[in-house]
């Protein structure tokens, strides 16, 4: 463990004892953690504050150094052939295990359920825009109206969409281009400099995060969940075996210094439960790790958008969970039709708060399922969302690690405590 994953521990476990004292000490409690929750607050805003320049000014240099059209598309092609696979993977093992471990089974759960269908709790919890995706609103929130907009509202996948483009243009114009392209890269390496002074707020955030966590909700109050929780992150623990594996069998025993480089990513994206605020050390991990910049800096927002396992796996669990506990559950042949419909609702939503409630949301009442049972849920959905963002991290850079294997550009790893601008461009 390096020394930023180390402080991060340390945060997360002060933060759940402070919170705990807090939680079973003081009248208001949730009110007090509030204020502990600025820490997170401020981390994330800032992380939010650099998102935006970092995706685009990677993305564009990244990919007019892929040269033609024909590199982007091979490459693009690729890397949502992973995309798609993974989901898929993660999909049928979240509904697999939730059919084997029937989570939503007994006394306690099924009366849980009865009682969230007796109230509305659920919608007023969801006030988050949940619509659901057709092929029209998933077009119009792919391709921007404004570049100027979306950067604004950090929303990864127009900006993307975007930058695709840009950079295509860019390398068409060839040697004309340079000066603009070298301008770009300079704001990527200032952009990745920002990044190294935001990150020092990163364990104050871990630990504000927790302790307003725990204030608010106690360790006692996830007690009657907690089969559902433990029997979820079981399943995400296999799906983490079954990425190793698979990355062993394609990258080899390197696997091992991947999950090492992600270590500090990963646990930021656990503690903060975003992956956006794990999207700067993921990217300069993956450098670090040899995969080329143009590679990384052009798969890893693309499975941003396109390639959440954690996400995926929590979709078909905890909807068939809720169905489980409120006696909805739908035969199978139409739990497959769900599966699928999971597959396209998930894409190009990503950065909304909460955003695998949404499209469980959007998703399971055209099944029978309802979605007041979600109130179910919402007490315990921030411990799970911190699985889920880590397991999106874990899936994002293996996905980019392989691509670049598959494209022949995975170099040799850094030295530990090498400097990224020593690195020469590609």
């Amino acid at each position: 463990m390096n020394r930023a994953s180390l402080y991060i521990a340390i945060a997360m476990i002060l933060g759940i004892v402070v919170g705990h004292v807090i939680h079973t000490q003081f009248d208001h409690p949730g009110d007090i953690g509030h204020y502990f929750g600025l820490l997170a607050t401020i981390f994330l805003t800032m992380i939010k504050m650099i998102i935006s320049p970092l995706v685009i000014s990677t993305l564009i240099a990244g990919i007019a150094h892929m040269g033609t059209g024909g590199a982007v598309g091979r490459v693009g092609g690729k890397s949502l052939l992973w995309f798609v696979c993974a989901s898929f993977v993660s999909l049928s093992l979240g509904w697999l295990m939730v059919t084997i471990f029937q989570p939503g089974i007994g006394e306690v759960i099924e009366r849980m359920g009865a009682d969230a269908l007796k109230s509305d709790a659920a919608a007023s919890a969801l006030d988050t825009g949940i619509k659901t995706m057709s092929i029209d609103t998933f077009v119009s929130h792919v391709i921007p109206t404004s570049i100027v907009d979306v950067l604004a509202k950090n929303e990864i996948l127009p900006v993307v969409f975007f930058s695709v483009f840009f950079g295509v243009g860019l390398a068409a114009i060839g040697d004309k281009g340079l000066p603009l392209l070298h301008g770009i890269e300079i704001i990527s390496q200032v952009m990745l400099k920002v990044t190294g002074y935001v990150m020092v707020m990163a364990a104050p955030g871990v630990f504000g995060a927790m302790v307003a966590i725990i204030a608010k909700n106690g360790i006692e109050a996830v007690i009657p969940l907690a089969r559902f929780m433990g029997e979820f992150y079981f399943t995400m623990a296999a799906l983490w075996v079954l990425m190793i594996l698979v990355g062993f069998l394609i990258l080899g025993p390197r696997i091992t210094k991947l999950i090492s480089l992600m270590l500090t990513p990963v646990s930021t994206a656990f503690a903060t439960a975003s992956s956006e605020a794990a999207f700067p050390k993921v990217l300069e991990g993956l450098e670090r790790f040899g995969v080329s910049k143009r590679i990384a800096s052009f798969v890893l927002p693309l499975g941003y958008s396109f390639n959440l396992d954690g996400s995926m796996l929590y979709c078909t669990f905890a909807a068939l969970f809720i169905a489980q506990a409120t006696h909805t559950v739908p035969p199978v042949s139409q739990q497959f039709i769900m599966l699928l419909v999971f597959m396209i609702t998930s894409k190009g939503i990503a950065g909304v708060p909460r955003a695998s409630l949404v499209v469980i949301a959007a998703s399971m009442a055209g099944f029978g399922i309802p979605v007041a049972g979600m109130a179910m849920i919402l007490g315990v959905d921030a411990f799970l969302d911190m699985g889920r963002s880590a397991t999106n991290v874990v899936g994002n850079s293996l996905a980019a690690s392989v691509v670049a294997k598959w494209e022949s550009e995975l170099g040799e790893s850094l030295p530990e405590g090498a400097d990224l601008d020593a690195v020469p461009a590609e």
